[in-house]
């Protein structure tokens, strides 16, 4: 996540599914940003959609029309605590590092930080790792480590990652993360909400099944 994508459609979109998971009693909402410094290219200008209320602000009045406050008075991720859009949530703001030795104290930090919490939501830039651009490397900064997602369950907590689409067909690119994301963690219910580039995958905890 970079402060400059902040209010764009997907912003919109993970907030929304936020919204709507934070309604169950019980689960206590986490959100590690995965924050990465702007670089100022043009992504995350996907904000046409503030411009079709009747269109969008169906999904989530409130949600909506805060958005549409918000980007107004700069696109920064402060804006989502003054805007109260994640009521509830505890938050984890540092800027994730490239360094192996940085990531896992940035890591074992965010997972103390996130300690009461039930659902952990991680916003990489990408998605999950890479094998081109694993841990320590350079630009890793932009991705979730697989070991980051198992630790995470271990502990107790269900998942939701913010996953972009590669350039393969999408059918199969979503069994493909479901699967290994099943495998790492021993988890039988993934599932995946599917929009025009990106997906969430939502890893849970069979104490949170029923929810």
């Amino acid at each position: 996540m970079k402060h400059q994508y902040f209010g764009d459609v997907n912003d919109y979109r993970k907030y929304g599914l936020l919204r709507k998971l934070q309604l169950h009693p019980g689960l206590r909402p986490g959100v590690c940003w995965m924050l990465t410094a702007d670089d100022g290219r043009n992504d995350g200008n996907f904000t046409s959609y503030l411009a079709q209320p009747d269109k969008w602000r169906p999904h989530d009045p409130e949600l909506f029309d805060h958005l549409v406050t918000a980007i107004s008075n700069g696109r920064h991720l402060d804006r989502v605590r003054e805007h109260n859009l994640l009521p509830g949530a505890t938050f984890v703001d540092p800027l994730v590092p490239d360094g192996r030795r940085e990531r896992h104290a940035f890591a074992a930090a965010a997972l103390n930080r996130l300690a009461d919490a039930d659902l952990i939501f991680f916003d990489p830039d990408n998605g999950l790792e890479i094998s081109s651009c694993a841990i320590g490397r350079k630009g890793s900064s932009k991705y979730l480590m697989w070991s980051e997602v198992a630790d995470a369950y271990t502990k107790g907590k269900s998942i939701l990652i913010y996953q972009h689409f590669r350039r393969e067909e999408r059918g199969a690119f979503i069994s493909q993360i479901a699967n290994e994301l099943r495998a790492i963690t021993a988890c039988h219910s993934v599932l995946c909400f599917r929009t025009a580039h990106v997906a969430f995958f939502l890893v849970i905890q069979p104490q949170h099944s029923a929810l």
